[in-house]
């Protein structure tokens, strides 16, 4: 890699949008359910509370009883009405029950087709995460261009950066196929 400042900042800048397209990935894949009882999949649940919305994992301990189980205890069991109502509109496909104390969700066993269906949609969450990591690459190799063409970079200079940021892409796009394999893997086990 030569030692310019501005390739340096653009390197940077990829493997900064490479990292953050992948994490945000995985943060969709940990609320997308795979048959076992997650608590994460609750994570981005908002319920109406105290005269505004705040995160159901605010309010109280969200655990895991058995793997087809979750179970929520609130800290103000005022609340349990409200995050009753927050599941059911969050299109989980969950139904909860309250018995005064705590929610207890039960997660139905998922049949081969729900799991196809969820396969098809992770595979769509990561082509749409692939297309944000090559348009990183894209605006790279821009910055490539425009400093080539204003003679602030060699033609060695240049193809020697292009190479740089096609290892670097390479290297996301394979970690980001691992990932979704992972899950794909994770959804079809029983």
């Amino acid at each position: 890699m030569i030692e310019n400042e501005k390739i340096e900042e653009m390197m940077l800048e990829l493997e900064d949008a490479a990292d953050r397209a992948i994490d945000s990935l995985e943060g969709e894949y940990s609320a997308i359910r795979a048959g076992r009882a997650n608590p994460h999949i609750l994570d981005r649940i908002e319920v109406e509370a105290y005269g505004g919305m705040s995160k159901l994992i605010e309010l109280g301990n969200v655990s895991a009883l058995d793997a087809r189980c979750l179970q929520i205890s609130l800290w103000d069991k005022s609340l349990l009405k409200a995050v009753e109502k927050a599941i059911l509109q969050s299109n989980l496909g969950l139904t909860p029950t309250n018995d005064g104390k705590v929610i207890r969700i039960v997660f139905p066993v998922m049949t081969e087709e729900r799991r196809k269906e969820l396969v098809k949609q992770i595979k769509k969450m990561g082509e749409e995460t692939k297309v944000e990591i090559r348009n990183a690459r894209r605006n790279a190799m821009d910055v490539i261009k425009k400093m080539k063409t204003a003679k602030e970079l060699s033609e060695d200079e240049s193809a020697a950066c292009e190479a740089d940021v096609e290892k670097s892409v390479t290297s996301a796009m394979a970690k980001l196929d691992s990932i979704i394999a992972a899950k794909e893997k994770d959804l079809m086990s029983i």
